[in-house]
């Protein structure tokens, strides 16, 4: 049921429109405030009588009482509404959740992409997901700018582009590339038979999640949603040099009594000052609220179709979903002047994304229709520039398609013996008990990812890939299982885990939970996060590299291994030769290095260490000892112990060893140092960590 438009809902919202208080209409009436309150609160409805003495006071149309009948879409009052600053002094130069991601692309493909695939309205038909880019000159501009109020909104603009953070400056370079140009490039997402915007303006549900808060995580699909941390819809934001989105959505539950044109627009600016008057950061534009908590503030609007035109968030049907409008849409690396190849390399970076993060969702099956479908086009000033180009996952990805129609289909085989053939093994994830649970015996509950093998197609040029991935099969990460026999011919991998399996049931609702926490919020890799560590017994990260052991194992018994017809002989000889090599490293090897070191201190003295690797790639797995030191002004750095080295992605610790895996471009390792091997405290000195590759190890 549609609680915003119950009779007391609808008879509340007239009330206030025109500014009567229940008290004025019990008087008009006749009648005690306390049955306007039982009115208002749907505890009682009036008689009929009553309900045309209502209609005349209010000035409504006959019947409006029994219709609950709404002002016509359009004839409301729109005009933004800027959060003034706060009373205690607090500023806020930017969304911090906006930084947690670059303005690429890529990144607003798959973040956009995953949310509109978490909220599939019918689970029988695929979303459609629809990237339109619109470049804006001249009068098209013009028009645009003038509904969008735009004249009202160049002051705190100019105001908050003085500002010296990083904001500003990305704000500063938007406005002087609108001003110069002339151009203004659009972005706008589209999905169908997604949910919408549903709920309450300021209450919990999809609409305030997305559009008042931040950090909220609404997703309605019974554990099974891609995104946990509520930091992909700030990709929209900072995919915008001007801060600015503006949203269209159909409703798969009405709200007060409606479906179509549901219109708010939000603008992300840092704190300013605006004609003497202090501004907190964020503004809204909408229908201003009557209601005396939110007095003024601006909410979504029902809009009439020429001004949904205007605003370029037209849809195409009244099938649900949202349209999510990126006004001054970049990359972090396009240029700021953007003629047709530029549009065309935006339009064809956009179709790469797709397909390489939604290429199992896009795979359908003989009894089984894919999940999502998904196109891109270009336009300028309304002409077709780069025609719509729907991606087709069977062209971009063949090999995969391949396996995961094999697995939809029930066409896998145990040992490939043909080249279009797909193997299918059972991978073992055993997921541990929750710390609220207690210790329970036992490694957990244990839960059968899918691991599929085939051929690689002729013509791929990667290969010898292992593609994971969970929930709605976008992928999570893409590795190169180690350990792979010299001679093994090409071939690409799936690993299909939690509810990615189509299976349900308590071990695939686990595993899912499991691993989904164990996501950082890139959703691009299984490895230590900090809720995992808070949620799950001790143990976690072992079964996760379990997990790993087991998928490389699974992959290698698939593949087979074949006897290498190097003349160097067997591996375990070769690795006892340099073969020319220096320090342990083949020439032209460049070794490993650090790319980000996150350190701290903690109360017992040791030192805490989290580091990614930046690896050239190469066939062969890296041997890498990580040597902690404190830095000294004079002398040799002493050498510090380490009381616990701990892998993460793409590599394992072996006899005190990192053993890199073949093929990877990165790895992380994280360690503690033991505060007894410290000559002074830590607070004292600075920390080093050197990376030396193993002697005899160029593996």
């Amino acid at each position: 049921m549609d609680e915003s438009n119950t009779f007391g809902a609808w008879l509340e919202r007239q009330l206030q429109r025109q500014g009567v208080t229940q008290s004025q209409l019990a008087v008009a009436l006749e009648v005690s405030r306390a049955a306007v309150s039982a009115w208002v609160n749907d505890r009682a409805m009036p008689r009929a009588d009553k309900l045309r003495a209502i209609e005349q006071y209010l000035e409504l149309e006959p019947g409006a009482t029994t219709a609950l009948g709404e002002p016509e879409p359009g004839n409301v009052e729109i005009r933004w509404y800027h959060r003034r600053a706060h009373a205690d002094g607090g500023r806020e130069f930017g969304n911090a959740a906006a930084f947690a991601f670059d303005s690429d692309l890529e990144i607003l493909a798959r973040e956009a992409t995953q949310n509109s695939l978490d909220e599939r309205h019918l689970q029988d038909r695929p979303v459609r997901v629809q990237y339109t880019l619109h470049e804006l000159t001249g009068d098209h501009l013009s028009s645009f700018l003038e509904a969008l109020q735009w004249e009202e909104l160049e002051a705190h603009y100019d105001a908050a582009a003085r500002q010296p953070q990083k904001v500003g400056r990305v704000l500063a370079a938007g406005l002087r590339s609108l001003r110069e140009t002339g151009r203004l490039l659009l972005l706008r997402i589209d999905d169908y038979n997604a949910s919408g915007l549903t709920g309450s303006e300021y209450e919990d549900g999809r609409f305030a999640a997305v559009v008042r808060r931040q950090l909220d995580s609404h997703k309605e699909v019974g554990g099974r949603a891609g995104g946990s941390y509520g930091l992909g819809k700030a990709t929209l934001w900072a995919t915008s040099r001007l801060g600015l989105v503006l949203m269209n959505s159909t409703l798969s539950n009405p709200h007060e009594g409606r479906t179509e044109r549901r219109l708010i627009g939000r603008l992300d600016l840092p704190w300013r000052e605006v004609e003497g008057v202090p501004y907190a950061g964020p503004a809204w534009l909408g229908e201003p609220d009557p209601a005396p908590d939110y007095k003024g503030v601006s909410r979504s609007w029902w809009a009439d179709e020429e001004t949904t035109r205007r605003l370029h968030l037209n849809r195409e049907s009244a099938e649900p979903g949202t349209s999510f409008l990126i006004v001054g849409a970049h990359d972090a690396g396009d240029d700021a002047e953007r003629d047709v190849l530029s549009l065309a390399d935006m339009h064809a970076k956009l179709v790469n994304a797709l397909a390489d993060n939604f290429w199992a969702a896009m795979t359908s099956g003989k009894s089984e229709r894919a999940w999502l479908q998904a196109s891109v086009m270009a336009l300028r000033n309304g002409t077709v520039v780069v025609p719509e180009e729907r991606v087709e996952p069977h062209t971009r990805r063949p090999s995969e398609t391949r396996a995961l129609k094999a697995y939809l289909d029930g066409e896998t085989v145990d040992v490939l013996t043909a080249g279009d053939q797909v193997a299918l093994a059972k991978v073992p994830l055993y997921v541990p008990a929750l710390r609220n649970e207690g210790i329970k015996a036992g490694k957990g509950m244990l839960h059968e990812a899918v691991l599929l093998v085939t051929p690689a197609a002729n013509g791929e040029s990667e290969y010898n890939r292992l593609v994971c991935m969970r929930g709605n099969r976008m992928t999570v990460q893409t590795r190169r299982p180690r350990e792979i026999p010299l001679g093994t011919d090409p071939f690409q991998a799936v690993l299909l885990a939690g509810y990615a399996t189509g299976r349900d049931g308590d071990d695939v609702r686990c595993a899912e939970a499991f691993l989904r926490t164990s996501e950082p919020p890139e959703h691009d890799r299984w490895d230590r996060t900090e809720e995992l560590s808070a949620v799950y017994a001790r143990g976690a990260l072992s079964r996760l590299s379990e997990f790993r052991v087991e998928m490389d194992a699974a992959v290698r018994r698939i593949v087979g291994r074949k006897e290498s017809r190097s003349h160097v002989g067997p591996a375990a000889v070769r690795e006892r030769l340099q073969l020319g090599a220096t320090g342990g490293r083949r020439r032209g090897d460049s070794p490993p290095t650090i790319r980000s070191l996150v350190a701290s201190v903690d109360e017992s003295g040791a030192w805490h260490i989290r580091a990614e690797l930046k690896v050239p790639q190469r066939d062969d797995p890296w041997l890498l000892t990580p040597v902690a030191k404190f830095d000294v002004r004079s002398g040799g750095r002493p050498v510090l112990a380490w009381s616990e080295l701990l892998p993460g992605e793409n590599c394992y610790v072996e006899s005190g060893m990192l053993r890199i895996e073949a093929g990877a471009r990165s790895a992380f390792f994280s360690g503690v140092t033991d505060p007894g091997s410290h000559p002074v405290r830590a607070e004292l000195a600075r920390l080093v960590i050197d990376l030396q590759t193993a002697r005899g190890a160029a593996a």
